[in-house]
């Protein structure tokens, strides 16, 4: 038996949605959420979430509450972090708390805003989904400090990066950690249509959590 709701969550940016499925014993929470488009609709997205919920895994998909409010692009870190917070600690506590061990997760943005939270929030491990490690033609503007920031913390690691990738390759994500095997290179670009590898690389990682 698996069970669906709807947790709308208050925060400085305004209510922000949590679609949860849980099964029956779940083997524990994956929060996951959207990237810069603030909509939860892509079907790599989709995938992950159906893929992890087969595999036993209670998963949180939130659209973060500036892409409620209709906003076309994320705030700032700092705004959107904080925005962020107060979704994943409702999630965890109170009657309907979710269980750990506790995964943050999500698709480029999403992924930034993941590792940057993961200490804060006590999280057991984060997987990311293309991780935007520069804009497109612009190595220079490196966010490898926000890659890193879960490991330095002592957190385990993993990203799923599509082969061609503008926003940093499987190799350059490689390079700026000091484990290769923490990323997986799945065929795609930034948004990953062919689905099936990405969602094996999730169940794979979320294996050695949980």
């Amino acid at each position: 038996m698996t069970t669906r709701r709807l947790v709308e969550v208050d925060t400085p940016l305004g209510p922000a949605h949590a679609h949860v499925v849980r099964p029956v014993r779940a083997r524990g929470t994956v929060v996951l959420t959207h990237g810069a488009s603030g909509r939860l609709g892509g079907a790599d997205l989709m995938a992950v979430r159906d893929g992890l919920v087969e595999s036993g895994w209670a998963v949180a998909f939130v659209q973060q509450a500036w892409g409620v409010a209709g906003r076309r692009m994320p705030p700032r870190p700092v705004s959107q972090d904080a925005a962020w917070l107060p979704v994943v600690r409702s999630l965890r506590s109170g009657r309907g708390r979710l269980p750990g061990p506790l995964v943050l997760s999500g698709k480029s943005n999403g992924a930034r805003v993941s590792c940057r939270t993961a200490a804060d929030l006590g999280a057991d491990a984060v997987l990311c989904l293309s991780f935007p490690l520069h804009p497109p033609g612009r190595p220079e503007v490196s966010r490898a400090q926000e890659l890193r920031a879960p490991l330095t913390a002592g957190i385990a690691l993993h990203v799923v990066q599509g082969e061609r990738d503008p926003f940093g390759s499987p190799g350059e994500v490689r390079a700026e950690l000091d484990d290769p095997a923490y990323v997986t290179a799945v065929q795609g670009e930034h948004t990953i249509r062919v689905t099936g590898p990405l969602v094996e690389a999730a169940r794979v990682f979320l294996e050695s959590v949980g």
